[in-house]
């Protein structure tokens, strides 16, 4: 298989395309051939050595979802067979084109998904599924404020609030993306326009922060009585300043998650859950994951940076279709 290949920490310099044997599946692991695979800022942290790869997992070659063809099938996998196509979590291995997965991070990707929706599904619409429904209990009626909601994981999470009737303000820098985020369900505004009229909305009772530090304040600002801020993406070393007794007055909750490290047992009920609840709506068409650009494979190093650039609308990935044998 061809692969992405870290040679140590750094920067584009580190980065290689390279063959490598193709792995084999353990007991209750299958072997996926994906034609794309997506591409996560947090591989830029991994080439960076600022994001810890789990034991266990390839060191590098990273990658965080997968989405394609089952090809192998441990002895033990009953979820799957040979032929079938399946998506989901892995904890790294994922920019390759043979790739290894546990059969209970994996769901079947519905007809209405292609090659491409397949692969920038998962590690998106995890994310936010499990942070504004599963840790936040965003519900029908509430108000979502998406901070960054033009990138994979915010237009994911617009559907998804909508889908299950929350309303919903997405705070977008690009205004010549507003209109796409808004065709999606969302009130789109910039940031001071989108606190406010959260905010004269009666506040937000949940607030998806994907960009960090410099939305904190406004955050705690707009929520509602017992609302929830949840941070999900930041820059490393992000530190953010709040007011305490606005928290408090508001009985508001401040969370922080992370997919990556959690054990087995934890992503497998995400995913098992996320296919109950999310997986049918895709089936029938009401939401989709969204491609922004697909790369090709051994431009992995301009996918690699641009995955990091301002301005996209939905997921960056790599083509890779020309894997070979």
């Amino acid at each position: 298989m061809r692969c992405v290949v870290y040679h140590g920490v750094g920067g584009p310099e580190v980065v290689a395309i390279e063959e490598r044997p193709d792995p084999v599946p353990g007991r209750f692991e299958v072997a996926i051939e994906p034609a794309y695979a997506g591409v996560n800022p947090a591989d830029v942290l991994q080439r960076e050595g600022k994001h810890p790869v789990p034991a266990g997992t390839p060191k590098d070659v990273p990658g965080l979802e997968v989405g394609g063809r089952v090809v192998a099938c441990g002895e033990g996998v009953t979820a799957f067979a040979e032929g079938d196509r399946a998506f989901g979590l892995v904890s790294g291995g994922g920019l390759a084109g043979r790739v290894i997965a546990h059969e209970r991070e994996l769901f079947a990707v519905p007809d209405a998904l292609d090659d491409q929706a397949a692969a920038a599904a998962p590690e998106a619409f995890l994310t936010a599924f499990d942070a504004i429904c599963l840790q936040a209990g965003l519900g029908s009626g509430d108000t979502l404020l998406v901070n960054g909601a033009s990138g994979g994981v915010g237009t994911a999470a617009v559907q998804i609030a909508v889908h299950l009737g929350a309303r919903v303000v997405a705070n977008v820098r690009s205004e010549e993306l507003r209109p796409r985020v808004a065709e999606l369900g969302a009130t789109a505004l910039q940031a001071d326009e989108a606190f406010a009229h959260v905010q004269e909305e009666g506040g937000a009772d949940v607030v998806l922060e994907l960009v960090g530090a410099p939305h904190m304040a406004g955050n705690v600002a707009s929520l509602a009585r017992g609302g929830r801020i949840i941070v999900v993406g930041a820059k490393p070393g992000d530190e953010a300043t709040i007011v305490l007794r606005d928290l408090m007055s508001r009985r508001g909750r401040l969370m922080g998650t992370t997919l990556r490290t959690r054990p087995l047992e934890e992503k497998a009920r995400l995913v098992q859950e996320f296919g109950r609840r999310i997986v049918p709506a895709m089936a029938a068409g009401k939401v989709r994951p969204i491609v922004d650009r697909a790369f090709p494979l051994d431009e992995a190093v301009a996918a690699l940076d641009y995955v990091r650039a301002p301005g996209k609308f939905g997921k960056v990935l790599l083509d890779l279709a020309d894997r070979g044998g």
